[in-house]
């Protein structure tokens, strides 16, 4: 599986970015692919979720009404809308998928994701 994420910038707080994630190879219906970030000086931190087969998501606290997760099966790519955007939200965005089938309870869990996009810088200025 591969898996690249791109859409990241410079943006002023209150400000919206869409980051995408392309992902190859195979990929099981029953698996999420997650967007994690990783500020600096801070471990990689969960932000939400998405299960290609039905489209479940979930969301980590913060992003919680301001951040929106969706998927496109055709074309194998998954979106971040984020929304009202504060300085605190600047980090580098990744996107990751599991290998082996990964419970709901563990979606946040980075140490279960086997497979990692580049990364994509979202700078956001007060």
């Amino acid at each position: 599986v591969q898996l690249q994420a791109y859409g990241g910038g410079l943006v002023q707080a209150g400000g919206s970015l869409t980051l995408s994630c392309s992902v190859s190879g195979r990929t099981v219906s029953h698996n999420p692919t997650a967007w994690f970030r990783q500020a600096p000086g801070k471990e990689r931190e969960f932000v939400a979720a998405i299960k290609w087969a039905d489209g479940s998501t979930s969301y980590e606290d913060f992003a919680k009404g301001r951040f929106t997760i969706s998927r496109d099966r055709a074309k194998s790519m998954v979106y971040l809308r984020m929304n009202n955007l504060r300085p605190e939200d600047t980090a580098v965005y990744f996107c990751a998928a599991p290998e082996g089938r990964l419970i709901r309870s563990s979606w946040y869990a980075p140490q279960y994701y086997d497979y990692w996009g580049q990364g994509t810088q979202v700078t956001v200025s007060s």
